[in-house]
């Protein structure tokens, strides 16, 4: 057995949603992955989101209550579990899910973290067909993965929401596919014309408006790098300072990715 299966065994807690403060308020479960690249207690490294792109330096799941040593420990267990004990993970979640609790409540699959590999996002799919009564919803970067794997056979109770600011944001069709974006402030956003979802995360997938504009967390030195702009501005910039850098060397736009 190897020392990550111990430890995840060691650790699984008696639940395995939560909800944070957020999510607690407008009645939402969650499950939470670490985010971005991270060290493994074996001292590997593994990157959970792998589509990251200018999200990675903004992001709040990197910082403040997230750095919490048992909060990181917690969150590593999870992604021990799923990554390294996958038919273990998909068994315990299922059984979970089979309480009343939740019972027509609504599950944000990751408040942190990505569905880092075609074997996780199908185990959760299957996990979303065996709970007929459960619903889901997340958002995300792996825009191609959702759109070879997703798409076209989404389970009846998955809701999802693409996100910009990650590698894959040339993917989205910004004018017809719902995707959120990260704005400085609210007045931002509505100039924009995009929906605010301030009042609950669920409207993230239940607005009318494909367009969900999100504030920055008022975390001052992540606000100060992101500036005027959003996740999804700063990304074009950096896929076409990618893209002119790419052009001179003959290798293509393609390989920025």
């Amino acid at each position: 057995m190897s020392e990550s299966t111990k430890l995840t065994r060691r650790t699984v807690p008696k639940r395995l949603l939560t909800q944070n403060s957020d999510l607690r308020r407008i009645g939402v479960f969650n499950w939470t992955l670490p985010a971005f690249v991270i060290e493994m207690p074996d001292g590997s490294h593994f990157n959970v989101c792998p589509q990251a792109g200018v999200c990675a330096q903004l992001c709040y799941a990197r910082v403040g209550t997230y750095r919490f040593k048992n909060v990181r420990a917690a969150h590593i267990r999870n992604l021990l579990l799923c990554r390294d004990s996958p038919e273990e993970f998909e068994r315990q979640m299922t059984e979970e899910l089979r309480h009343n609790r939740y019972a027509e409540k609504w599950i944000r699959v990751h408040d942190s973290g990505e569905f880092f590999s075609d074997e996780y996002l199908l185990s959760w799919l299957r996990i979303m067909h065996s709970s007929p009564g459960v619903r889901f919803y997340c958002y995300t970067k792996e825009i191609s993965r959702f759109k070879r794997i997703v798409v076209d056979d989404a389970p009846e109770n998955f809701l999802w929401c693409y996100s910009l600011g990650g590698k894959e944001d040339h993917l989205i069709d910004v004018a017809t596919e719902r995707h959120a974006d990260v704005f400085p402030d609210v007045e931002a956003l509505i100039a924009a014309d995009y929906t605010d979802q301030t009042e609950s995360d669920l409207l993230s997938v239940l607005s009318t408006s494909p367009l969900v504009g999100i504030p920055a967390n008022r975390i001052p030195h992540l606000l100060k790098k992101q500036g005027k702009e959003t996740f999804g501005s700063l990304q074009r910039a950096r896929d076409e300072k990618l893209r002119v850098k790419n052009s001179g060397t003959g290798q293509g736009f393609a390989l920025a990715h």
